[in-house]
């Protein structure tokens, strides 16, 4: 098991049981395998395999399985939130993110099975409960999707 990091100049990863424990989601939504490259309350680098088997290419498209770019921004999401709950120290913590805004998306490449999906984030503003990010989303090298986003940490108390 992966500790968090201490200090935001060490990086780290996150396997897919520590991100279970920072965000609340579960397959078939769990969309980001791994974390690596973690440096606290900056950024991170979100790991998504993408496999045929995955329920969305049934309708998305037959014949021709494109990975959603709705998909694509969600994974940048979830990848921001391992960042933010390493970074606060919410592990085990039951914490909600809730999404409050998507600017500048814009999509460069088609995402398809077989591809390894790379989600550069940076934490732009944070600290608190909001916090702002940039999100580019990488396939060997080439930018597939690139977004600003927003998000807000809810921590239940007690």
């Amino acid at each position: 098991m992966n500790a968090p990091a201490q200090t935001a100049s060490v990086a780290t990863t996150a396997d897919l049981e520590l991100i279970q424990r920072i965000i609340p989601h579960r397959y078939p939504f769990l969309l980001i395998d791994k974390v690596k490259d973690i440096v606290l309350h900056e950024s991170c680098v979100g790991i998504k395999c993408i496999t045929y088997n995955e329920p969305q290419f049934t309708g998305h498209f037959p014949g021709m399985p494109i990975f959603p770019g709705v998909m694509i921004i969600e994974a940048m999401a979830q990848t921001s939130g391992v960042l933010v709950g390493l970074s606060m120290e919410l592990v085990d913590k039951n914490a909600k993110v809730f999404f409050m805004g998507v600017d500048g998306v814009k999509f460069r490449r088609k995402v398809v099975p077989g591809d390894v999906l790379e989600l550069h984030v940076r934490a732009v503003r944070g600290g608190g409960k909001v916090w702002k990010f940039e999100g580019k989303a990488m396939v060997e090298g080439e930018l597939a999707c690139e977004a600003s986003f927003m998000a807000m940490f809810d921590v239940p108390k007690g």
